[in-house]
């Protein structure tokens, strides 16, 4: 069987246990390092060869995506999958150029992480055992048939309008899931510890998404009540 090798590049300690946790759940992977910055990472590089880096985008003394040029330019044959919280376009549209084998968006679910794996696995044996390539398999590995990333990631990656913050956003979307019935801006404001005109501005984007809808409720005293409900 074939083995990779595996770099783990990310600050977080809780965060590389996981990784490591996972990685053991899928058979031919093996990892041989990891680094917690961008400098480590590079003196690392001088060490070892992986055959793959998982790697974060926000480190502390580089950005992911300067990082994977930098070892684009010492290591050609490297494999990169970067996992981040980052899910602006610029960031994505580097990590297409820096030839990224895909781009894996924080908090990771298990299924998502293992599936990456083995499409990386069944890549990388292909490639090993092929001397030529049919259109089909071209397909596959340049993310046209839903594996490794394409531009269809930048498709489904938009910038946040001003005044959106991403974090507030997934609370109030993670919020909204778990709602049964309606609710308005007053009452998800209390849940998620937030203002009413910031809670509201909120679920108007996400109505605006179509990820919500909207029931205007007539009273006979004030302002009709707009109350929220997912779709």
């Amino acid at each position: 069987m074939l083995t990779i090798n595996v770099m783990i590049i990310e600050d977080d300690e809780t965060t590389v246990n996981i990784y490591q946790k996972f990685i053991q759940k899928v058979p031919g992977f093996q990892i041989i390092a990891s680094a917690s910055t961008a400098k480590q990472a590079l003196d690392l590089l001088n060490v070892f060869t992986p055959d793959l880096i998982l790697l974060d985008v926000f480190l502390p003394d580089m950005k992911g995506t300067d990082l994977l040029w930098e070892i684009r330019k010492e290591i050609r044959s490297v494999d990169v999958i970067m996992i981040t919280a980052a899910n602006d376009v610029h960031t994505v549209s580097e990590s297409i150029r820096g030839g990224a084998f895909s781009y894996m968006m924080k908090p990771i679910m298990i299924n998502q992480f293992l599936s990456t794996l083995e499409q990386y696995k069944e890549t990388k044996n292909k490639l090993s055992h092929s001397a030529v390539m049919e259109q089909g398999d071209v397909n596959r590995f340049f993310g046209m048939n839903g594996s490794g990333l394409s531009l269809n990631a930048l498709n489904q990656v938009s910038e946040l309008p001003k005044g959106i913050d991403k974090h507030t956003l997934k609370k109030v979307r993670t919020h909204m899931k778990q709602m049964t019935g309606s609710i308005n801006a007053e009452e998800t404001a209390k849940a998620i510890g937030a203002s009413h005109s910031t809670v509201r501005r909120y679920l108007e984007y996400l109505v605006s998404k179509e990820e919500v809808e909207v029931d205007i409720l007539y009273g006979t005293i004030g302002r009709p009540e707009r109350r929220y409900r997912k779709k």
